[in-house]
């Protein structure tokens, strides 16, 4: 079989956002560039959700994440930290082959596999650098040209039957959290 489907997600809620408290670290140390209290409650939605696997939302069998930087710069760990529980529910390693800045070379692996391959990202790079290298010029009506930035809960997911087929898209929003919103973002190609 040589269907292939892309889930594209945001890492979760971060500090300074809507939503209060410091950043945590998994063993729950503060760190600005943690996910804060919200953003470790989306993550274990989206693993709950993914390992459901409901018709929208297929599991996956690889998870990809920015590669979590521990050398002191502006990098954050929040796309990792994001895709701990999915990975740990379903039993999977978290790919961090590629960081921040990698966006092609991540796009140039992912599309040569089949499957099913879930990434949590930047929510920047995502529309700026991996929505474009994955659509290689096809114009898709509806696909996110920006990434709303007080969205966490959309995933968008691109699927295609043959390595050379169109592609196919749509935006999802599982609402997991309260608050969430089912609106589409408000910068799409026409």
């Amino acid at each position: 079989m040589s269907a292939l489907t892309i889930l594209l997600v945001r890492h979760a809620e971060k500090p300074g956002e809507e939503f209060p408290g410091p950043g945590l670290t998994p063993d729950g140390k503060k760190n600005d560039k943690s996910l804060v209290i919200r953003g470790w409650q989306r993550a274990g939605a989206w693993a709950a959700l993914f390992a459901l696997s409901p018709a929208d939302y297929p599991r996956p069998n690889v998870v990809y994440a920015a590669k979590p930087e521990e050398d002191g710069d502006s990098k954050s760990a929040r796309p990792f930290e994001t895709s701990l529980p999915t990975a740990d529910r379903l039993h999977l390693d978290v790919v961090t082959t590629f960081g921040i800045g990698d966006e092609t070379k991540l796009v140039k692996e992912i599309v040569g596999l089949t499957g099913v391959v879930l990434v949590f990202w930047e929510h920047k790079a995502i529309c700026a650098e991996i929505v474009p290298a994955l659509l290689d010029g096809q114009e898709i009506p509806g696909v996110p040209t920006k990434w709303d930035g007080d969205r966490f809960d959309v995933a968008l997911r691109f699927d295609r039957a043959l390595p050379k087929a169109p592609w196919s898209f749509r935006q999802l929003s599982p609402r997991l959290l309260s608050g969430d919103s089912d609106a589409p973002f408000k910068k799409r190609m026409a």
